[in-house]
């Protein structure tokens, strides 16, 4: 919804909060619905409000148990059977700096200011520990705003008396707990409440009226952030950018102005602030996003563009460039279609409203940002969320890298007649084998990335994984792809419960990158054989339809599996009887853990 995207009218949106809520309510399409406990040091209620607008917008509806004011240590210590019975799958702890208990006074020692550091931040542990014990669900915990005021001026920043220097030193020790905890996250207020203003934003009326954190303009704007993590950590992050070129990464037409008359580098104000989103950009494909061209253009005259001397990215920084006179609309859906994701996946930057409006129009889903003046192209792109970091492998770094090969595989398999031969001479090999420590973190974080290739869409946190992985119960299964054009990381996992002789499975997923390289199969392969190890004699599988899932509607199917029951809705059971079933890939050599490296 426009309304929701920044930058967004706060004014308007606590103006016409309710109205907004029945049109997102109203939309068509399925929601992932998860229970939010907001456990608040200060009025949360409207917080909610509009937490709620915005997750919705993403296409999440929560649900939402709220503490009664100021009970958020009670609640997470000694939970009632209200907050026990809600069994939260994410735990939000609204607290600020007019939470902390005792600062240190003007004439504390510096032991004394340290004892005080010490107490206040052992309170907060005790309690993260205690919902993480409890829960097993991500918890956000707000750092804290820097003070309003300042006795000591200048040098509270760095006094051990000071105000200032006692916040910042308990928010180092929530950033060291946050570092080492994998499933707890920090909701940086301090920078929301400094973008904002402090001044208006820690206005103490609306404390001392209302027992509100923050003023209420800037509600909104707080919703908007928090709502980013929980989006990112429920797999809703986009994945691509699809840039316009002539005065989107440089000034000016390059096709009218030629390369030498573009402006891009240090020599002008304006041509230093493409220089400086560009180099933005380059470092947002380092953390893995994956950068594309949409540009009216000739071919050429881009690739001059981006060879330019003073220039940040070049050609290769691209995965796809597709500078043609096709509409862009349709440029985006064939980008979408070439690199395996959906175009809700994609990100689209121009310059040009018109051609804004229209792929907005005409490709729901795609996000569009409002481009309106160079010097304000990163504060857009960066407040806007797309691509909130919640958790970052080593596959992410790669992850250009990963597409880039699989153009190359593309342009091979052109040249090849059959297509048997063409798998062959990737010359693959998989890894597939149980769980390893080392890899959980990615395959969490491929359970709440993949979508089109995932028959039931079970997502799951970092601890429901880590149970998944310490039990008995489970056949688990991650596989890793590598071929002669470089290595694909960790492609697909599979998790099915043992009940007695049957494998009742709960996950199977692949990343859509690998797609039609028969690596299900060879999943499939070591799946039975681990199956045959534990005396299982049926494997049992389900697919559950969703709006993004539906090339996996008959993956069981394909796979020989017999269809035993089908709902109204689409829903599937299927099984396979293990006895009997005899291998079907043979492209890619598989190994196991004992064979690594």
């Amino acid at each position: 919804m426009k309304e929701l995207e920044y930058p967004f009218d706060a004014e308007y949106i606590i103006k016409k909060r309710k109205s907004l809520r029945r049109s997102l309510l109203s939309k068509e399409g399925p929601r992932l619905k998860k229970r939010i406990a907001v456990l608040g040091g200060s009025t949360t209620n409207d917080i909610v409000v509009y937490l709620e607008l915005f997750l919705l917008d993403q296409g999440i509806e929560p649900v939402f148990y709220q503490s009664e004011y100021g009970q958020y240590w009670q609640d997470a210590m000694f939970p009632g059977e209200e907050l026990s019975s809600f069994a939260p799958d994410l735990v939000f702890i609204h607290t600020s700096n007019r939470n902390i208990t005792a600062y240190p006074s003007v004439s504390s020692t510096p032991e004394e200011a340290q004892q005080l550091l010490e107490a206040e931040y052992s309170r907060f542990e005790q309690m993260w520990q205690k919902i993480a014990e409890t829960y097993h669900c991500p918890i956000i915990q707000n750092n804290f705003e820097l003070p309003f005021y300042r006795l000591m001026g200048n040098r509270d920043c760095y006094d051990h008396r000071g105000r200032t220097h006692f916040v910042t030193s308990l928010n180092e020790r929530f950033y060291a707990y946050a570092r080492e905890h994998e499933g707890f996250y920090i909701n940086d207020l301090q920078f929301i409440s400094s973008s904002y203003g402090l001044k208006a934003w820690s206005d103490p009326s609306y404390w001392n009226m209302y027992k509100y954190a923050m003023c209420v303009e800037a509600i909104p704007e707080f919703s908007f952030n928090l709502a980013s993590i929980i989006k990112s950590l429920f797999g809703k992050n986009k994945k691509a950018l699809a840039l316009d070129l002539d005065n989107t990464l440089w000034g000016g037409v390059v096709g009218d102005d030629g390369v030498d008359g573009i402006q891009i580098g240090q020599e002008t104000g304006v041509a230093q602030s493409y220089y400086e989103f560009q180099s933005y950009l380059k470092e947002l494909k380092n953390l893995g996003v994956i950068l594309t061209v949409c540009s009216k253009n000739d071919h050429e005259n881009a690739i001059a563009g981006l060879q330019h001397p003073e220039g940040v990215l070049r050609p290769e920084d691209f995965i796809i460039i597709k500078a043609n006179w096709e509409n862009k609309d349709r440029n985006i859906v064939q980008t979408a279609a070439e690199l395996n994701i959906l175009p809700d996946a994609i990100v689209f930057a121009d310059d040009n409203p018109a051609e804004r409006e229209i792929v907005r129009a005409q490709v729901p889903g795609v996000a569009v940002p409002l481009m309106d003046s160079v010097e304000h192209y990163i504060i857009h792109l960066d407040r806007s969320g797309f691509f909130e970091v919640t958790n970052f492998s080593a596959d992410d770094l790669k992850r250009n890298d990963m597409y880039k090969a699989n153009a190359q595989r593309a342009a091979q398999q052109a040249s090849f007649a059959d297509y048997t031969d063409y798998l062959l001479s990737l010359d693959m090999k998989a890894v597939i084998d149980d769980f390893l420590p080392v890899y959980l973190q990615r395959i969490t974080q491929l359970t709440n990335k993949s979508n089109q290739f995932n028959v039931t869409t079970r997502r799951y946190t970092t601890a429901e994984m880590e149970a998944v992985a310490a039990s008995d119960d489970y056949i688990r299964l991650y596989g890793k792809l590598v071929d002669k054009f470089g290595d694909n990381g960790i492609v697909s996992v599979v998790i099915g419960h043992k009940n007695g002789t049957v494998l009742e499975m709960d996950l199977w997923l692949m990343s859509c990158r690998v797609l039609k390289r028969d690596m299900e199969l060879a999943m499939l392969d070591t799946l039975v054989e681990k199956s045959r190890q534990q005396g299982i004699q049926t494997i049992r599988g389900y697919y559950y339809p969703t709006a993004k899932n539906h090339m996996v509607h008959d993956l069981y199917g394909r796979f020989g599996f017999a269809k035993v029951q089908e709902e109204e809705d689409g829903s599937t059971v299927w099984e396979l009887s293990t006895e009997g079933y005899e291998a079907q890939n043979h492209v890619i050599a598989v190994s196991g853990n004992s064979e690594i490296g």
